[in-house]
């Protein structure tokens, strides 16, 4: 066992992991964070996909001991406990979620996406979600609810 520090959701965090753990087991198996989805294990479905330092990984693929001394964010650390993240609202809104099990790495990448452009056009919101694969809706609710929450709120906050 190797000792991984983190800034996780804000919050500086120390767990005992494996070395050959990859972030999303650390993250749901040992710190219980559930909201992170494993679906492939492949890296390609981005079912897992968390922020480290503001860019979307694929945290399946990701050694947890690669996170050391980095920021971390979750679908959990979007917004405070009993709220949403204007992304959130939008997905609701806009009728973006079904299923919901794409419903957090596609915000992990919305947000990465509003971050760093306030002002997506509808291609390079498709282009930022590209490696998020959803089976249900079809991608165009989505892909309104990113440009609805990136007009509602200025970006990605």
């Amino acid at each position: 066992m190797q000792s991984l520090t983190m800034i996780l959701n804000g919050e500086k965090v120390t767990v005992e992991v494996k070395p050959s753990a990859t972030l999303v087991e650390v993250l749901r198996d040992q710190l219980e964070l559930t909201g992170t989805k494993v679906a492939c294990g492949e890296g390609e479905c981005g079912a897992c996909t968390v922020l480290l330092d503001g860019q979307p990984v694929n945290s399946c693929l990701l050694p947890a001991l690669k996170a050391q001394g980095r920021e971390v964010l979750t679908v959990e650390g979007l917004a405070p406990p009993g709220e949403l993240h204007p992304l959130q609202k939008a997905f609701v809104e806009h009728g973006a979620v079904q299923c919901g099990y794409c419903t957090p790495g596609m915000l992990m990448s919305a947000k990465a996406l509003l971050d760093r452009n306030p002002n997506p056009t509808e291609e390079e919101i498709r282009l930022a979600i590209s490696g998020n694969l959803c089976r249900c809706t079809g991608y165009a609710k989505i892909v309104e609810a990113i440009k609805a929450a990136a007009s509602d709120n200025g970006g990605g906050q």
